[in-house]
């Protein structure tokens, strides 16, 4: 099992910065599809700069959870506040400029380097101009040590690299919250530490974020917080020693038995 500390950082990184996350809170957010709620009544705080990990069996809400909080799919009810100010009347694609999102596939334009994968957003949401969006994407490929392989397409760069250009591209937007769906779940084992190395680092330096996962490992070694759902609703909530080493519910109690 792969297991990054806190202060994880990816091989070769040329600058590493301080983020200033914003937090994050869910007021009883239930959302549904269709006739059917996937969740219901879900609240979560977020401190800002924290990691905070949620697992739990499949299809218990968790990636539709992060859908609503990035507005891919408009809650039923509830609220979501970002930075202490509800995001339900923004724009979805200025939402997502100050929420990132890097999904478990890679979502690349093939025909695109990872330098222009990176840049594209900047020039055509946030309108800057070419040359600096160039400049900015260079920068973040070379945070998450991918600085020789930024004219490369993805074809010619492994699994762990499309999605740490993934990671960049959501970087690349300086967001004030990183949303991670299962991120290494379509890697091969050995490009998954790699991968988790560079999450951690990000937290390690103030990012805000939650991380969808399976990694048992990671989720008790980086977060700060540990969110357990099932069947669309938080069951337990607390420190990754609160939920691993003494968890209250028997539902946990038998998630954990099956994954550990």
């Amino acid at each position: 099992m792969n297991t990054p500390t806190k202060n994880a950082t990816t091989a070769g990184p040329a600058e590493a910065p301080t983020f200033h996350g914003s937090s994050l809170e869910l007021r009883n957010v239930t959302m549904a599809y269709g006739d059917i709620d996937v969740l219901r009544n879900v609240s979560l705080t977020v401190t800002p700069g924290t990691t905070t990990c949620i697992i739990g069996p499949s299809g218990s809400g968790k990636s539709t959870l992060l859908r609503g909080i990035n507005r891919l799919h408009e809650p039923k009810s509830g609220d979501v506040l970002l930075a202490g100010d509800s995001i339900l009347g923004t724009n979805p694609d200025t939402l997502r400029t100050r929420i990132g999102m890097v999904f478990q596939h890679f979502n690349l334009f093939p025909d695109h380097t990872a330098e222009e994968n990176v840049a594209l957003a900047l020039w055509a949401v946030k309108g800057m101009p070419k040359g600096q969006a160039m400049d900015r994407a260079r920068q973040r490929l070379a945070e998450v040590g991918l600085a020789e392989r930024a004219d490369h397409r993805p074809r010619d760069l492994s699994g762990g690299q499309q999605q740490r250009v993934a990671i960049a591209r959501a970087l690349a937007m300086e967001p004030e919250v990183m949303l991670f769906d299962e991120a290494t779940s379509a890697l091969d084992p050995e490009l998954v530490k790699g991968v988790l190395n560079l999450m951690a680092g990000l937290g390690g330096r103030g990012m805000t974020m939650l991380v969808v996962t399976h990694e048992m490992g990671f989720a008790r070694k980086v977060a700060d917080q540990v969110v357990f759902m099932d069947e669309g609703e938080v069951v337990e909530a607390g420190t990754p020693t609160q939920l691993f080493d003494n968890p209250r519910s028997e539902r946990l109690q038998r998630f954990l038995s099956e994954v550990l």
